[in-house]
């Protein structure tokens, strides 16, 4: 993969999480209105930071590398394959699917979609995405930092989410 269609794909999907905070600021918006309660708002900023730097760091460390076009095709594949996951969970999720952890009163917690199979679907589509998209250009480093960085965030949001989410039927 050229240095030119890797950076199109990041901006490509960073159009995509332009899209994803759209709708969950209509979400938002809804949940509160509901009477939605937020919980763990703290590790929200680290978490944009985080996101941010991967699309950054990828496109970056990128400009000097030569990928292996199997290698690259296959990581656009799974990029692919993670946004398709992701875009399942939210609209599996429907206004409940916020990039915060609200939970509005009375809620029924949701077990369709990949609900189904995974507690958490969306994660395993951030941390693929995390891993694939800076190796389809060769960005090993920003790979490796953004998956460490990625599951210790991951362990603290999750421990929210599963906490906010119990008074859910």
């Amino acid at each position: 993969m050229t240095a030119k269609r890797f950076t199109a794909l990041i901006v490509l999907v960073a159009a995509e999480r332009v899209l994803e905070l759209v709708v969950s600021k209509r979400n938002l918006k809804w949940s509160i209105a509901q009477g939605g309660k937020e919980f763990g708002s703290g590790h929200y900023p680290v978490m944009v930071a985080l996101h941010s730097a991967l699309l950054v760091g990828s496109v970056l460390e990128a400009r000097g590398r030569r990928p292996r076009p199997v290698l690259g095709g296959i990581m656009v594949a799974v990029v692919v394959a993670a946004q398709a996951l992701r875009w399942w969970c939210i609209t599996t999720l429907g206004r409940q699917w916020n990039t915060r952890v609200v939970v509005v009163p009375g809620a029924t917690r949701v077990v369709d979609g990949p609900y189904r199979v995974l507690p958490h679907p969306n994660y395993v589509a951030v941390v693929t995405e995390g891993v694939a998209l800076p190796l389809a250009g060769g960005a090993w480093f920003t790979a490796v930092v953004f998956t460490v960085a990625n599951a210790a965030l991951l362990r603290a949001r999750i421990r929210v989410e599963n906490e906010a989410l119990q008074g859910l039927t």
